[in-house]
């Protein structure tokens, strides 16, 4: 692999890095457990690796942006996860926030000028 791509990954990695938690906190109104949270981000076009997605799962909790209960009827006892009203406060500033950057960015990236 060239520098260049190297460069390019890492870049993207940052990119997506800044995406997750929006993405995440976007899918939540729905309880889900770490493993469905994937595969629907992936239906979605976003693929997220477990070892990405489950401490960040525990960080939200913490945070306060998600509630989480155990799910022991099945097979194996799952934790599933839910926005709380905290993260739907987080995910409302923060979806709009990303709205205006889009906005700026497209104009950035397509050159419009702002005297």
């Amino acid at each position: 692999m060239t520098d260049t791509n190297e460069h390019v990954n890492q870049l993207r990695l940052e990119l997506r890095r800044g995406i997750v938690v929006l993405a995440v906190l976007s899918q939540m109104e729905t309880a889900r457990y770490g493993y469905s949270l994937i595969q629907r981000l992936g239906e979605l076009g976003l693929d997220i690796e477990e070892g990405t997605l489950y401490p960040l799962l525990r960080r939200l909790e913490k945070q306060n942006l998600l509630e989480s209960e155990w799910e022991v009827g099945e097979a194996r006892p799952r934790k599933y996860y839910r926005i709380s009203p905290a993260g739907q406060q987080v995910l409302t500033t923060l979806s709009a926030d990303w709205f205006e950057l889009v906005k700026v960015m497209r104009g950035i990236l397509q050159g419009e000028k702002h005297d």
